[in-house]
């Protein structure tokens, strides 16, 4: 069996269209394919996998830069499915089978995505309600803005909501020296968000969760902060072996202010 590699001991390699690296050891266990936010890349999910190391050090894990991201190539189309469809070409050309989806923010999105679409174990999303319907308000609000060349203050207001002072200063690292938001990955992946309404993107959503329940594929939703009476009744009436996991003072980057948790939580699964 062979040793885990850890983070910068090996090179990255193309996995299928995107850049990845690899850890752990093929065996029954379903493989994590980590998926970071929007702007950020691979480098997130550095605490993450030393907390894993540490309780699984043989666990196969999959980190992605997502298109546009890191070290992989741009997209025409940054579509959810469009990202999916390429997830899956990295995940085969990987060799994982039935892999947990683990995403953050926008990757908790193209996770549940890549779910209802091709197989998978699980999902486990980290602090992305799926219905968002507020921001999509917002979005449309600053799209004149978004769409100009102050389209990094939108940015930064949204940075200021998410917690950041509350993570370590090493932690806080990792973000502020994350892909600068470059403004045809806002657009492109923001875009089904902007175009779309509230009933269309929960009328997609709950299509694509029905289809998670018709696969026997569990769902867990890890967030900062409780979701809505609304939201959860949402959830749990599609999904009714959904789990809804708070973790209280953690802000949005939960992978980040607490990786051990989120360890075990991954592991226990």
């Amino acid at each position: 069996m062979s040793k885990l590699t850890y983070y910068g001991e090996s090179k990255p390699t193309y996995h299928g269209d995107l850049v990845g690296q690899s850890y752990g050891t093929d065996n029954d266990r379903p493989p994590f394919v980590l998926l970071h936010g929007l702007t950020y890349d691979r480098r997130q999910w550095r605490p993450l996998l030393e907390e894993l190391r540490r309780i699984d050090p043989e666990r196969r894990a999959l980190t992605l830069d997502l298109p546009g991201h890191g070290e992989s190539p741009r997209l025409d189309s940054y579509a959810a499915d469009d990202v999916a469809a390429v997830i899956r070409q990295a995940v085969v050309e990987a060799g994982l089978d039935d892999p947990v989806l683990v995403g953050h923010s926008l990757g908790g999105v193209l996770a549940t995505a890549y779910a209802g679409s091709h197989p998978a174990r699980g999902v486990v999303n980290l602090d992305q309600p799926l219905l968002v319907s507020d921001f999509g308000i917002y979005l449309r609000e600053v799209e004149t803005q978004l769409r100009g060349p102050s389209y990094l203050e939108v940015w930064e207001e949204l940075l200021t909501a998410m917690g950041i002072d509350l993570l370590p200063e090493a932690m806080r690292y990792l973000v502020s020296s994350g892909t600068t938001p470059r403004q045809d990955l806002l657009l492109g992946y923001w875009n089904d968000v902007v175009v779309s309404s509230a009933g269309e993107l929960q009328e997609r959503w709950t299509n694509i969760l029905e289809r998670l329940r018709a696969n026997g594929t569990y769902y867990c939703h890890v967030g900062s902060a409780e979701v809505s009476p609304a939201y959860r009744t949402w959830l749990t009436n599609i999904l009714p072996e959904a789990t809804i996991t708070t973790l209280p003072g953690s802000g949005h980057f939960v992978h980040l202010s607490r990786p051990a948790e989120l360890a075990s939580l991954l592991t226990a699964s």
